[in-house]
């Protein structure tokens, strides 16, 4: 029966993603099909909704984030960052590499900050903007940020997802760090050498346009505009943590509105909620976007979802299949049935830390060394999460830097570690 429910869930979301509906209408339904097996088992619709409220609350903190995501989007428009950035490096910048240089330069940050939302939020959107102004397609240039930027996310000592991991499989995270660098080096260096090849094959503008001109025409662009940019990096690496790093980097660019670019005080909350709009047709083409409405539909996501987490956990409609992934990791190897397992859940959950406590609950006994355990998790459902069309783990960051859903076929590092390792286990197997 369990198999039935959740194949039913999987089938509406595969349809409505057919169909091109929101997959929100999918949620509602899969909330309505766990809810009713749940009721099946004895559970009134008070403990269901209860069980709903516990999963809501456990993700509290990832919603705050997501309204800072939206407001710090906004404001690094509006008090000037993105336009300094852009007019004080375009120049150190060659079309035919830009792809790699966007995963790199997201890689870094990421290793840096350890936060994938956070990096799309900040350096992502930097990076898409520059992509625009080059006329690069922006699904490559959303392809080389979601792989940059997860590729950090996976492997510094400040994620919440590296910690997360290391806490379930108790484990030291550093001994973990050295061993993702160790099976991703290989992916690295491929991934490297396919953005050079694409971006070098690929149209783009060859001459930089000087952008200050346009930008004058609505910011001043003066060194201290920076400032945003290097508050979140600094207090990042201090890991001071992601909220407060945001929340000051906010607050130093709300002072910037006002003061360097004369912004009344009275328009802040509209910037806030609705995100930066401009006049100039040109400038709107490159950096309108941002506030906290453009991550309600994420936002939803993440409430839908995160309510199942309660009912699976009271309803033990997952028990079952811990035993069918027990089996196959026998009659092949850990890895490859550590990667299904976290496809299925990746799909179930909607969101990486969900999809990380599930994969890792199903695949306890897949693997006895905790380390190696460890690495599986971080290889598998930590970059698989993002590539599911409708998880937040690839949605939050692909909205927050405007590129398409399409973006995660060009994310190639996620797809190239875990092919790496599939092919690492057969070798061994054989």
């Amino acid at each position: 029966m369990e198999f039935a429910v959740l194949g039913l869930f999987c089938g509406i979301l595969i349809l409505c993603i057919v169909c091109n509906v929101s997959i929100i209408y999918a949620l509602l339904a899969g909330f309505v099909i766990f809810g009713c097996y749940a009721k099946k088992k004895g559970f009134s619709v008070k403990e269901i909704l209860h069980m709903a409220g516990e999963g809501i609350w456990k993700v509290r903190n990832i919603l705050i984030t997501f309204m800072l995501i939206g407001m710090l989007t906004a404001l690094w428009r509006q008090a000037g960052t993105i336009p300094a950035i852009i007019c004080y490096t375009i120049h150190f910048i060659k079309p035919s590499f830009f792809l790699l240089m966007v995963f790199l330069l997201n890689s870094l940050v990421s290793v840096l900050t350890g936060t994938s939302f956070g990096t799309a939020a900040t350096v992502g959107v930097v990076c898409a903007t520059m992509g625009s102004v080059l006329s690069v397609s922006p699904w490559l240039c959303g392809g080389a940020i979601l792989s940059g930027i997860f590729f950090g996310d996976r492997c510094s000592p400040v994620s919440t997802s590296a910690l997360l991991v290391s806490e379930l499989t108790e484990t030291s995270i550093y001994r973990n760090i050295r061993n993702m660098v160790r099976s991703a080096l290989i992916p690295f260096v491929l991934v490297c050498i396919l953005y050079t090849m694409v971006g070098m094959r690929t149209s783009h503008t060859q001459e930089l346009p000087d952008l200050t001109g346009v930008f004058h025409q609505e910011f001043r662009i003066v060194w201290w505009t920076l400032l945003p940019a290097l508050v979140i990096l600094t207090l990042s690496v201090a890991q001071l943590g992601v909220k407060i790093s945001m929340l000051a980097s906010i607050a130093v660019a709300l002072v910037l509105c006002v003061w360097i670019q004369g912004m009344p005080l009275m328009e802040l909350p509209h910037i806030l909620i609705f995100g930066f709009h401009s006049e100039n047709a040109e400038i709107a083409s490159m950096l309108d976007g941002g506030g906290i409405v453009s991550m309600l539909r994420v936002g939803a996501i993440v409430c839908l979802s995160s309510s199942y987490s309660g009912i699976f956990e009271k309803t033990g409609i997952l028990d079952g299949i811990q035993t069918t992934v027990e089996s196959l990791a026998q009659k092949t190897f850990p890895f490859l049935a550590i990667l299904l397992t976290s496809a299925a859940a990746s799909a179930i959950a909607c969101n990486q830390t969900l999809a990380i406590m599930l994969t890792q609950q199903l695949c306890a006994r897949t693997e006895r060394d905790k380390e190696r355990f460890a690495n599986d998790l971080e290889d598998s459902v930590v970059i698989l999460a993002p590539m599911i069309p409708w998880s937040i783990a690839g949605v939050v960051p692909l909205t927050a830097v405007g590129a398409p859903q399409s973006s995660i076929l060009f994310a190639f590092f996620l797809y190239l570690l875990p092919l790496c390792r599939v092919l690492d286990g057969i070798r061994k197997k054989g």
